[in-house]
Protein backbone atom coordinates (compact mmCIF):
# COMPACT_ATOMS: atom_id res chain seq x y z
CA UNK A 1 0.00 0.00 0.00
CA UNK A 2 1.71 3.60 -0.81
CA UNK A 3 0.56 5.99 1.64
CA UNK A 4 0.43 10.09 0.93
CA UNK A 5 1.11 10.69 4.23
CA UNK A 6 3.08 8.61 6.75
CA UNK A 7 3.23 9.69 10.29
CA UNK A 8 5.57 7.93 12.39
CA UNK A 9 6.37 8.70 16.35
CA UNK A 10 7.71 7.20 19.58
CA UNK A 11 5.31 6.45 21.36
CA UNK A 12 1.47 5.65 20.91
CA UNK A 13 -0.92 8.74 21.31
CA UNK A 14 1.93 10.76 19.89
CA UNK A 15 0.31 11.34 16.68
CA UNK A 16 -2.92 11.90 18.08
CA UNK A 17 -1.36 14.32 20.57
CA UNK A 18 0.43 16.64 18.01
CA UNK A 19 -1.10 15.94 14.31
CA UNK A 20 -4.16 14.25 14.36
CA UNK A 21 -6.10 17.06 12.69
CA UNK A 22 -4.10 17.51 10.16
CA UNK A 23 -4.14 13.66 9.43
CA UNK A 24 -7.82 13.58 9.92
CA UNK A 25 -7.90 16.25 7.07
CA UNK A 26 -6.05 14.10 4.60
CA UNK A 27 -8.04 11.26 4.96
CA UNK A 28 -11.17 12.90 5.08
CA UNK A 29 -9.85 14.62 1.26
CA UNK A 30 -9.53 10.87 0.43
CA UNK A 31 -6.14 10.43 0.72
CA UNK A 32 -4.03 7.14 2.16
CA UNK A 33 -2.87 7.99 5.46
CA UNK A 34 -0.68 5.50 7.93
CA UNK A 35 0.78 5.61 11.63
CA UNK A 36 4.20 3.57 12.70
CA UNK A 37 4.51 4.16 16.50
CA UNK A 38 7.92 3.20 17.06
CA UNK A 39 7.76 2.23 20.49
CA UNK A 40 5.16 0.29 22.36
CA UNK A 41 4.69 2.56 25.34
CA UNK A 42 5.74 0.22 27.63
CA UNK A 43 7.84 2.60 30.27
CA UNK A 44 4.00 4.51 30.69
CA UNK A 45 2.78 4.58 33.95
CA UNK A 46 -0.19 3.58 33.59
CA UNK A 47 -2.15 1.17 31.85
CA UNK A 48 -0.33 -1.96 29.95
CA UNK A 49 1.19 -2.93 26.50
CA UNK A 50 -1.80 -4.36 25.34
CA UNK A 51 -4.50 -1.68 26.65
CA UNK A 52 -2.02 0.58 24.49
CA UNK A 53 -2.50 -1.85 21.38
CA UNK A 54 -6.29 -1.54 21.47
CA UNK A 55 -6.28 2.00 22.06
CA UNK A 56 -4.27 3.10 19.44
CA UNK A 57 -5.93 1.01 17.30
CA UNK A 58 -9.46 2.38 17.78
CA UNK A 59 -8.26 5.75 17.61
CA UNK A 60 -6.77 5.12 14.08
CA UNK A 61 -10.48 3.58 13.26
CA UNK A 62 -11.05 6.97 14.20
CA UNK A 63 -8.92 8.84 12.35
CA UNK A 64 -9.69 7.04 8.76
CA UNK A 65 -6.00 5.67 9.01
CA UNK A 66 -5.32 2.87 6.65
CA UNK A 67 -2.68 1.71 8.34
CA UNK A 68 -1.07 1.46 11.82
CA UNK A 69 2.21 -0.42 12.92
CA UNK A 70 4.29 -0.79 15.44
CA UNK A 71 7.91 -1.14 15.21
CA UNK A 72 8.49 -2.28 18.90
CA UNK A 73 11.80 -0.56 19.43
CA UNK A 74 12.74 -0.16 23.43
CA UNK A 75 11.10 2.78 24.86
CA UNK A 76 13.14 4.88 26.82
CA UNK A 77 16.17 3.23 24.96
CA UNK A 78 15.98 3.25 21.04
CA UNK A 79 18.69 4.81 19.60
CA UNK A 80 19.44 6.98 16.29
CA UNK A 81 21.85 4.30 14.97
CA UNK A 82 22.43 1.98 12.32
CA UNK A 83 20.03 -0.89 13.56
CA UNK A 84 16.97 1.33 14.17
CA UNK A 85 17.43 3.25 10.76
CA UNK A 86 17.55 0.00 8.75
CA UNK A 87 14.40 -0.79 10.44
CA UNK A 88 12.71 2.37 9.85
CA UNK A 89 13.72 2.61 6.85
CA UNK A 90 12.04 -0.78 5.72
CA UNK A 91 8.83 0.84 6.83
CA UNK A 92 9.68 3.77 5.00
CA UNK A 93 10.34 1.64 1.15
CA UNK A 94 7.16 -0.08 2.12
CA UNK A 95 4.59 2.56 2.50
CA UNK A 96 6.67 4.89 0.09
CA UNK A 97 4.96 8.00 1.39
CA UNK A 98 5.21 11.74 0.09
CA UNK A 99 5.28 13.53 3.07
CA UNK A 100 6.46 12.14 6.70
CA UNK A 101 5.19 14.09 9.83
CA UNK A 102 7.57 13.25 12.89
CA UNK A 103 8.59 13.77 16.20
CA UNK A 104 9.34 17.41 17.50
CA UNK A 105 13.40 17.77 17.04
CA UNK A 106 13.82 19.28 21.02
CA UNK A 107 10.43 18.50 23.53
CA UNK A 108 9.96 18.03 26.95
CA UNK A 109 10.54 13.78 26.54
CA UNK A 110 14.05 12.57 25.21
CA UNK A 111 12.37 10.17 23.22
CA UNK A 112 10.85 12.83 21.30
CA UNK A 113 13.59 14.53 19.97
CA UNK A 114 15.85 11.69 19.97
CA UNK A 115 12.78 9.92 17.22
CA UNK A 116 12.62 12.96 15.43
CA UNK A 117 16.16 12.89 14.52
CA UNK A 118 15.84 9.25 13.77
CA UNK A 119 13.14 9.72 11.29
CA UNK A 120 14.66 12.77 9.60
CA UNK A 121 17.39 10.71 9.07
CA UNK A 122 15.86 7.26 8.38
CA UNK A 123 13.87 9.31 5.17
CA UNK A 124 17.25 10.70 4.01
CA UNK A 125 18.65 6.89 4.04
CA UNK A 126 16.04 5.38 2.98
CA UNK A 127 16.48 6.92 -0.67
CA UNK A 128 20.22 5.67 -1.02
CA UNK A 129 20.09 2.41 -3.50
CA UNK A 130 23.06 0.81 -1.45
CA UNK A 131 21.66 0.43 1.40
CA UNK A 132 20.04 -3.03 1.07
CA UNK A 133 16.82 -3.74 3.00
CA UNK A 134 13.95 -6.52 2.41
CA UNK A 135 10.74 -7.07 2.91
CA UNK A 136 9.36 -10.62 2.82
CA UNK A 137 13.25 -12.12 1.95
CA UNK A 138 12.66 -9.55 -1.75
CA UNK A 139 15.25 -6.51 -1.36
CA UNK A 140 13.29 -3.10 -1.24
CA UNK A 141 13.34 -0.52 -3.83
CA UNK A 142 14.80 2.89 -2.63
CA UNK A 143 12.46 5.71 -1.48
CA UNK A 144 12.78 9.28 -0.02
CA UNK A 145 10.11 11.00 0.78
CA UNK A 146 9.25 14.65 -0.94
CA UNK A 147 9.22 16.62 2.55
CA UNK A 148 9.52 15.61 6.47
CA UNK A 149 7.66 18.01 8.79
CA UNK A 150 8.09 17.62 12.77
CA UNK A 151 5.15 18.56 14.42
CA UNK A 152 4.61 20.35 17.66
CA UNK A 153 4.70 18.46 20.91
CA UNK A 154 5.00 19.49 24.49
CA UNK A 155 7.17 22.59 23.91
CA UNK A 156 5.70 25.70 22.50
CA UNK A 157 7.90 26.84 20.02
CA UNK A 158 7.70 29.42 16.93
CA UNK A 159 6.07 27.41 13.64
CA UNK A 160 7.31 27.29 10.70
CA UNK A 161 3.97 26.95 9.32
CA UNK A 162 0.44 26.18 10.21
CA UNK A 163 -2.68 24.09 9.28
CA UNK A 164 -6.27 24.83 9.98
CA UNK A 165 -7.63 22.08 11.49
CA UNK A 166 -10.60 23.91 12.72
CA UNK A 167 -13.11 21.59 10.83
CA UNK A 168 -11.34 18.41 12.54
CA UNK A 169 -10.61 19.18 16.51
CA UNK A 170 -13.22 17.68 17.85
CA UNK A 171 -12.86 14.21 16.20
CA UNK A 172 -8.71 14.86 17.07
CA UNK A 173 -9.89 14.84 20.86
CA UNK A 174 -12.05 12.37 20.54
CA UNK A 175 -9.02 10.48 19.12
CA UNK A 176 -6.72 11.30 22.32
CA UNK A 177 -9.60 10.77 24.63
CA UNK A 178 -9.05 7.04 23.18
CA UNK A 179 -6.08 6.76 25.43
CA UNK A 180 -8.71 6.37 28.18
CA UNK A 181 -5.14 4.62 30.12
CA UNK A 182 -3.37 7.53 29.69
CA UNK A 183 -5.29 10.84 30.35
CA UNK A 184 -7.66 11.68 32.37
CA UNK A 185 -10.11 8.94 33.81
CA UNK A 186 -12.26 9.78 36.72
CA UNK A 187 -13.28 6.34 37.83
CA UNK A 188 -8.76 5.31 37.10
CA UNK A 189 -7.43 4.07 40.61
CA UNK A 190 -3.79 4.28 38.55
CA UNK A 191 -1.18 6.99 40.03
CA UNK A 192 -1.30 10.75 38.65
CA UNK A 193 0.75 11.27 35.66
CA UNK A 194 2.31 14.30 33.73
CA UNK A 195 -0.75 13.83 31.14
CA UNK A 196 -3.56 12.01 33.54
CA UNK A 197 -4.63 15.75 35.02
CA UNK A 198 -7.81 17.14 33.29
CA UNK A 199 -5.72 20.30 33.06
CA UNK A 200 -3.04 18.40 30.32
CA UNK A 201 -6.25 17.67 27.89
CA UNK A 202 -7.12 21.48 28.42
CA UNK A 203 -3.73 22.74 27.68
CA UNK A 204 -4.37 21.01 23.72
CA UNK A 205 -7.23 22.95 23.64
CA UNK A 206 -5.73 26.02 24.64
CA UNK A 207 -2.60 25.47 22.61
CA UNK A 208 -4.79 24.42 19.20
CA UNK A 209 -6.53 27.63 19.93
CA UNK A 210 -3.52 29.55 20.38
CA UNK A 211 -2.16 28.68 17.31
CA UNK A 212 -5.08 28.91 15.27
CA UNK A 213 -5.36 32.91 16.28
CA UNK A 214 -2.30 33.29 14.70
CA UNK A 215 -3.99 32.68 11.37
CA UNK A 216 -7.48 33.47 11.81
CA UNK A 217 -9.04 30.50 12.58
CA UNK A 218 -10.48 28.52 15.29
CA UNK A 219 -8.43 25.46 15.74
CA UNK A 220 -4.94 24.94 14.25
CA UNK A 221 -1.57 22.81 14.49
CA UNK A 222 1.49 23.74 14.11
CA UNK A 223 4.64 22.20 12.31
CA UNK A 224 8.42 22.68 11.82
CA UNK A 225 10.32 22.41 8.63
CA UNK A 226 14.70 22.31 8.28
CA UNK A 227 13.89 23.13 4.67
CA UNK A 228 12.27 26.00 3.62
CA UNK A 229 9.16 24.87 2.38
CA UNK A 230 8.24 27.32 -0.86
CA UNK A 231 5.11 27.97 -2.78
CA UNK A 232 4.32 27.80 -6.93
CA UNK A 233 2.74 31.33 -6.30
CA UNK A 234 1.40 33.70 -4.19
CA UNK A 235 -2.23 32.30 -4.99
CA UNK A 236 -1.26 29.59 -3.11
CA UNK A 237 -0.93 30.81 -0.02
CA UNK A 238 -4.74 30.78 0.84
CA UNK A 239 -5.47 32.67 4.08
CA UNK A 240 -9.14 33.55 5.85
CA UNK A 241 -11.14 36.00 5.21
CA UNK A 242 -11.23 38.77 7.73
CA UNK A 243 -14.27 40.40 9.12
Amino acid sequence: MKLHILAIAAHPDDIELGCAGTLIKHAEAGQAVGIVDLTQGELGTRGSVALRYQEAQMAARLMGVSVRENACMADGFFQNDEAHQRKLISYIRKYRPEIVLANALSDRHPDHGKGGKLIADACFLAGLRKIVTLQEGAPQEPWRPKRVYHMMQDRMLEPTFIVDISSTFLKKMEAIRCYRSQFHDPESEEPMTYISSEHFINTIMYRDALIGKRIGVQYAEGFFSENTPGVANLDSLVLPDMP
